[in-house]
């Protein structure tokens, strides 16, 4: 860039490669993190130090993430390029190269940490979000920076694994690299949401503009992406660090499509973050998107990404100083020309010689679409495939004083059913056997409208469903009951909700601690309750080791410090994606300050007996009368079935349960009688407050 303003005789005619050389000695000073048997990076170096000597405090790493090892082929061949010094790009393609080697050749995907002497695979989840997220970025880009070949084909076989695992439009969910029809997880970060503007550059847009619609209706459901969000669409993590990568896919639909509507998604971005986010000395991250509170942070990815993809969208051709075209963005938006791609690397040399299976490739591999192809006469097609997707999260739609006999949802092309928009808003539903959505044995099932037949008004809920706060009580000496420690559930195991009593039992740390294996102590953990510390792997598969060992439950405590339960919301755990129903030991979580309380309790007394139960029951505590939840039962009708099937009317169940009363009534809705049923509240879904059931 400086050479340009040169050239143009505007500015910087003092200059003479001063900054180059700069670069260049900040590339020497990185290069002994390449110093491992395989030839990945260590993840830190010192700038001073290197690796090895005392000073350094680093050199003692054995694993990095996949992105991180895989995001350095532009700026090192751009300073190979530039400088005429190849060893840049010989390091960091050679990376790239065992990124290669090691994917699973079965599926073609790539795990998301990896050992940096060895080359094995430390954590073996795939995706396109955090820690892999700019591994693939880089391969395309690098494509289009350096013209090489190799990297337009190392991509298009990732792309294509990721198509056909990982991506459920408009989902992206994690799997296992080496069984990929297994999912890890029921909830994605907020990272993957570079991955639509991926996908434009690739000239793939339908499921750009499938995924990007789903993230901006989680981002006006929530003001922002939470950091990370269940498939039903709720946090999962609160935090948001004011990430650019939404933003970013925003700015690529918008250049791919010119579509306005991606103007006003940018402007709802701008809006937001003067509201929510802008403190007096500038911008600061939220801590939780539910309760908006603030945290002392504004990462430099904010400056470097954010405020320049939101200024490039609202901004003319004109009013630019250079082509925007002529250029490629790294990973934090820093401009690369692509006539780097003239300059010959010093060495050419391809340190792997690749062989590409013969794949079914689709004219993406080769050509950018035409959208006149794609959708003939209809020059809104953004608009035709976001439509679908519109009231995804049950946001958008005015849920007040609609027509109390039925409500039409869309349901996609892709087999999305509407339970999700009903759930939304607070009714659980259950279709009835006969009318099962998604039954594959009837394609007509599968597309059109479907209408259900409610006999409720319909009136907005809590965005979000209440957790219900367990405790973990310490009840031997010298505590007696007096120390209560919040905790969080889980949605899997044992539903402490139901046992009069709660579980009681002597605790016992596992070893080792994060229990993500055989464990050590089985015989000390047998009839007790077992100290987990959280990471490494899922609740549920600690769970299971555990539960082999004898324990009669598990404390997860978080490995986060400093989090705890005053700051930051509880949340239910949730399984690996897999059925959890071999799991029958109760589950807690005890964020970090209220785990240190019962870890020394542990390490001072030796012997400590807890009572893990719901915070309403816990010892000392009055009793206080819980609420009668609802759930409603609907009968699902396909349009144009609604005449053959009307004479045996809806059907509704009606589920009404307290501390003193469990009570069931099938509600048959008697169109024959009346023609009419009276209506309901849909907030009783949620609770009742009084122990009458509702008029019908």
């Amino acid at each position: 860039m400086a050479d340009l303003l040169k050239q143009r005789g505007e500015k910087m005619q003092w200059y003479h490669d001063e900054l180059l050389h700069m670069a260049v000695e900040l590339g020497h000073r990185l290069l002994p993190a390449f110093n491992t048997t395989s030839g990945l990076p260590f993840p830190k170096v010192n700038l001073r130090y290197g690796i090895v000597n005392p000073l350094s405090r680093t050199g003692m790493e054995s694993d990095t993430c996949t992105a991180c090892a895989g995001t350095m082929i532009l700026e090192f061949a751009a300073l190979s390029r530039l400088s005429g010094q190849s060893v840049f790009e010989e390091h960091a393609r050679k990376a790239l190269d065992v990124l290669w080697e090691r994917r699973q050749k079965g599926s073609d995907l790539v795990g998301t940490v990896i050992n940096i002497h060895n080359g094995e695979w430390v954590r073996r989840e795939s995706g396109v979000g955090a820690g892999i997220d700019s591994y693939y970025e880089y391969l395309m880009k690098a494509y289009i920076l350096l013209g090489d070949h190799v990297y337009l084909q190392r991509f298009n076989t990732h792309y294509s694994a990721i198509m056909k695992y990982i991506s459920q439009p408009p989902l992206l969910l994690n799997v296992h690299m080496h069984n990929p029809t297994v999912g890890v997880r029921s909830w994605m970060d907020s990272l993957l949401a570079f991955f639509p503007g991926l996908q434009v550059l690739r000239g793939d847009l339908k499921p750009a503009i499938e995924t990007h619609e789903m993230l901006y209706q989680v981002t006006k459901q929530h003001k922002f992406l939470p950091e990370a969000f269940t498939t039903e669409f709720r946090v999962h993590w609160g935090q948001h660090l004011l990430r650019p990568e939404f933003a970013e896919s925003t700015y690529y639909l918008y250049k791919a499509t010119g579509d306005p509507y991606y103007l006003r998604v940018g402007q709802s971005i701008v809006e937001k973050l003067n509201t929510y986010a802008r403190v007096p000395c500038g911008f600061a991250a939220v801590q939780d998107v539910r309760t908006g509170t603030h945290e002392d942070r504004m990462d430099s990815f904010f400056l470097a990404e954010m405020f320049k993809y939101l200024y490039l969208m609202f901004s003319e051709k004109s009013q630019l100083p250079i082509n925007i075209d002529d250029y490629i963005f790294t990973t934090e938006a820093h401009l690369l020309p692509v006539t780097l791609s003239i300059n010959q690397a010093p060495s050419q040399a391809n340190t792997t010689e690749d062989t590409f299976v013969s794949h079914d490739e689709d004219l993406f591999t080769h050509s950018c679409p035409s959208t006149e192809t794609l959708f003939p006469n209809n020059p809104s097609f953004a608009k035709t495939i976001r439509d679908g997707y519109k009231y995804l999260t049950g946001v958008g739609r005015a849920l007040h004083s609609l027509p109390a006999r039925e409500i039409e949802l869309p349901l996609h092309d892709n087999g999305i059913e509407p339970m999700e928009f009903l759930k939304s808003m607070g009714i659980s539903l259950t279709s009835l056997k006969e009318m099962t959505l998604g039954d594959p044995t009837t394609q007509k099932e599968q597309k059109g409208v479907y209408r259900v037949r409610i006999v409720a008004e319909v009136g907005a809920t809590p965005e979000e469903e209440a957790v219900v706060p367990h405790v973990v009580q310490l009840i031997s000496p010298p505590f007696l009951g007096r120390t209560v420690l919040t905790a969080g559930p889980a949605k899997f195991g044992m539903d402490l909700t139901k046992q009069e009593h709660g579980v009681k039992g002597s605790i016992v740390k596992a070893s080792p601690y994060t229990a993500c294996g055989p464990v050590d102590n089985t015989a000390e953990l047998k009839g007790r309750i077992a100290l987990v510390l959280r990471g490494d792997c899922m609740f549920a598969a600690k769970a299971r080791w555990l539960q082999q060992t004898g324990a009669i439950g598990v404390i997860f405590i978080d490995h986060r410090e400093g989090s705890n339960s005053d700051e930051t919301p509880l949340f239910q755990m949730v399984g690996d994606g897999d059925s959890t129903e071999d799991i029958t030991l109760p589950l807690v979580f005890l964020f970090s300050r209220e785990g240190a309380v019962l870890t020394a309790a542990l390490e001072e007394h030796h012997n400590v007996d807890v009572l893990l139960l719901p915070k309403e029951r816990q010892l000392g505590h009055d009793k206080m009368e819980k609420p009668i939840s609802m759930n409603i039962k609907l009968l699902l009708t396909q349009e144009g079935e609604m005449e053959e099937n009307s004479a045996g009317g809806p059907t509704l169940q009606f589920v009404l349960e307290n501390e003193e009363v469990f009570s069931k009534e099938e509600l048959i809705g008697s169109e024959q009688q009346d023609g009419r049923t009276q209506p309901c509240s849909a907030d009783s879904s949620q609770s009742l407050n009084s122990n009458t059931g509702p008029e019908t």
